[in-house]
């Protein structure tokens, strides 16, 4: 699995430790920054990471900030992104199984390194179930596409 990171200078630190842990169980990683702990702007790298994943480059992205709330939003404004913010278990594998979220995004100030990496394992192990979900899903999408074709007429 080929997996997009990305964080601002809030979420630097955990995304570098959860980088070397997704390095270490064999994924495929690719760091779209922040390098540094020196001030940033989030959806930099939202935009970054989700664009990556939309474009099919990457399986799933993971975005860090302080709360994860900007990053979420950033990312859910780019075309085919489902990005999540959660804090349990529950919610992310709802997250993954219900709404196929192809991006996680996760507040840095509310977790550490250990509840982080086990959120990212569920995020990457479990499945979209389909059936009824994807009616939902689809719905979501033809307003996403509704909103761009309103945003730029033909």
């Amino acid at each position: 699995m080929k997996i997009a990171i990305g964080a601002d200078h809030a979420g630097f630190a955990l995304k570098e430790e959860l980088r070397v842990a997704l390095l270490g169980k064999g994924l495929e990683v690719k760091d779209f920054g922040t390098n540094t702990p020196d001030s940033t702007d989030y959806p930099d790298y939202a935009s970054a990471v989700a664009g990556s994943v939309a474009q099919g480059a990457f399986d799933r992205g993971i975005l860090v900030c302080s709360t994860g709330v900007g990053m979420s939003m950033a990312a859910n404004k780019i075309h085919g992104i489902r990005c999540a913010l959660a804090f349990n278990d529950d919610e992310v594998a709802l997250t993954r199984q219900h709404n196929d979220a192809n991006v996680l995004a996760l507040g840095a100030r509310y977790m550490n390194r250990q509840q982080a990496e086990h959120l990212i394992d569920v995020f990457l192990n479990t499945e979209f179930l389909g059936g009824r979900h994807q009616r939902r899903v689809d719905k979501i999408m033809d307003l996403e596409n509704q909103t761009a074709q309103e945003d730029h007429p033909a």
